[in-house]
């Protein structure tokens, strides 16, 4: 729940403090809405608690984040960041919450906490984990480890409950947890198939990327391009037509149901005469949130904009729009692009003002991803352009043995003078929490992933990128993930023909020795 406000709606006397974003600013949002004292006074009064991401942050006494504003100090420890030397930060996917019982409590499972099970994490802070420190003080701990390092995933004791990871987000495994808190049930009978799990770390990442747009009938259909041209060319009375693969919100629970780790919605449609609130994409966000507990990215439109009635919207308030419709993310395209030039034209100076930087200041950089469409431009030798080279393995159409990455906007139908470097570097540097790497070489060619744009990329940031284009059969996952260190991966046209499902893929992924989510469906 991308949306910093207090939840007091949940059954009875139970209080819920959900929370994505800065620490410093969730927490004076919550002093100023006049919420710290209750929220004291209802830990005080042994009343049910649960505390989600920065709900469980604010429990202890402070964060790097922002060491000027203090915690509620009801737990004794702080947030650090995570060391980026050696992994992407933020800490973006499916990790464990690891815990062992002694005595009365053998085999049994906290809050419906399974060891065998993966949660769903966003976040660049965390509390270091001491072995026996919060165990002396009464609490029971569950712990993830992301790299060398392990931290909270989730605390409890007596009415405090408390987790560094979504449970709202993290499919059967999070609505078990959300269920027994509900219904107070703090120890049950662990699950005997997932007292022991695939391995405690992150997973590999599968995404499901859905494109939609109006087809010519005015109806939104999920529908894929080649080469980003999404209509049909085969000689049948659909020819010239938008292709039209199924309805969004169906095929989303589709995939869910297969073992999607993540849903991206990419709006390819301008609603120019549309009032911004009645925005088709926002009941399509809402309806999908309705039975769909992964992750969900919408990008498209995430600009300032202008509304019917004429007035001024800020990407925030729009950015805000699709957040409370149920979007965990927005990916932002060629406004980044605009950007990132402008960024350069001052001397690399922020402004303040884009809508990377206004929307991650307030919900925070895992809020925000940048989609980049780059395509390869062929140069006989690196000194024929300013621009970074690589020297590729797939020479161009005269031989050429060098190339690089063109940043392109508007779907790849406009060219600019930025390299897919620059790009990623100025966006980072603005706030972007992840980027949605996609090649127009490569789009709709079921070739595989382009291995040399995705490692040039990984090389320049050190926030997670998302490997995008290329996908034809489960291999091609495995071989990014193994040849590049992409943090996740995406698929389209081979889900949407049923050629494979999500499933498959990481079949595949686990056949190969590579760790991910294993499909649950207990609640």
């Amino acid at each position: 729940m991308p949306v910093v406000h207090l939840l007091d709606y949940v059954a009875g006397n139970s209080l819920i403090l959900p929370g994505v974003g800065h620490f410093g600013h969730c927490l004076l949002q919550f002093d100023k809405g006049g919420y710290l004292n209750p929220i004291r006074e209802h830990l005080a009064a042994g009343k049910p608690f649960l505390g989600i991401c920065v709900g469980l942050q604010a429990l202890f006494e402070g964060s790097e984040e922002n060491p000027a504003v203090p915690g509620l100090s009801f737990v004794r420890g702080k947030l650090s960041r995570f060391d980026d030397h050696d992994k992407s930060v933020p800490h973006i996917g499916w990790n464990s919450a690891m815990h062992v019982q002694t005595g009365p409590f053998r085999g049994k499972s906290f809050y419906g906490l399974q060891n065998g099970s993966k949660y769903y994490y966003v976040h660049s802070y965390a509390v270091p984990y001491r072995q026996g420190s919060l165990e002396a003080e009464g609490w029971t701990v569950a712990t993830a480890k992301y790299g060398r390092e392990e931290f909270v995933g989730a605390i409890g004791r007596k009415n405090v409950l408390a987790t560094q990871f979504h449970p709202e987000k993290s499919g059967a495994a999070g609505l078990r947890l959300l269920k027994s808190f509900l219904q107070g049930h703090q120890w049950e009978d662990a699950l005997p198939s997932m007292l022991r799990g695939p391995g405690q770390g992150l997973t590999r990442r599968v995404i499901a990327c859905l494109d939609v747009r109006t087809n010519d009938h005015g109806d939104l259909v999920v529908t894929k391009g080649d080469q980003y041209d999404v209509r049909e060319k085969i000689e049948t009375k659909t020819a010239g037509l938008v292709r039209n693969l199924g309805k969004p919100v169906d095929m989303a629970r589709k995939y869910y149901e297969q073992g999607a780790d993540e849903i991206t919605f990419l709006n390819i449609t301008s609603f120019r005469n549309c009032p911004l609130a009645d925005l088709p994409m926002l009941e399509i966000l809402r309806k999908t949130a309705e039975t769909v507990f992964v992750p969900l990215t919408i990008g498209g439109g995430i600009r300032d904009a202008v509304d019917a009635d004429g007035s001024a919207v800020s990407a925030l308030d729009v950015a805000s729009m699709y957040f409370r419709s149920g979007a965990d993310k927005v990916s932002i395209g060629s406004d980044a692009v605009v950007a990132a030039l402008e960024y350069y034209q001052r001397g690399k100076r922020l402004s303040g003002r884009t809508a990377i930087e206004t929307i991650s200041a307030a919900y925070g950089i895992q809020a925000v991803v940048v989609s980049v469409d780059p395509k390869r431009v062929y140069v006989r030798s690196s000194n024929e352009t300013v621009h970074r080279t690589i020297m590729t393995s797939h020479p161009g159409p005269n031989d050429e043995a060098y190339c690089w990455y063109q940043c392109t906007v508007k779907g790849g139908r406009e060219s600019t003078d930025l390299d897919v470097q620059q790009l990623v570097e100025a966006v980072e540097a603005m706030g972007a929490g992840e980027i949605l790497l996609n090649c127009i070489d490569k789009d709709g060619s079921n070739s595989g992933f382009d291995l040399e744009l995705i490692q040039a990329v990984k090389d320049c940031v050190k926030i997670p990128v998302i490997a995008s284009s290329g996908a034809g059969i489960p291999a091609h996952f495995g071989e990014v993930f193994t040849k590049t260190r992409a943090d996740a991966a995406l698929g389209a046209g081979m889900f949407h023909r049923g050629e494979y499902t999500v499933n498959d893929v990481k079949s595949y992924l686990v056949s190969e020795g590579l760790l991910v989510r294993q499909l649950e469906d207990t609640v």
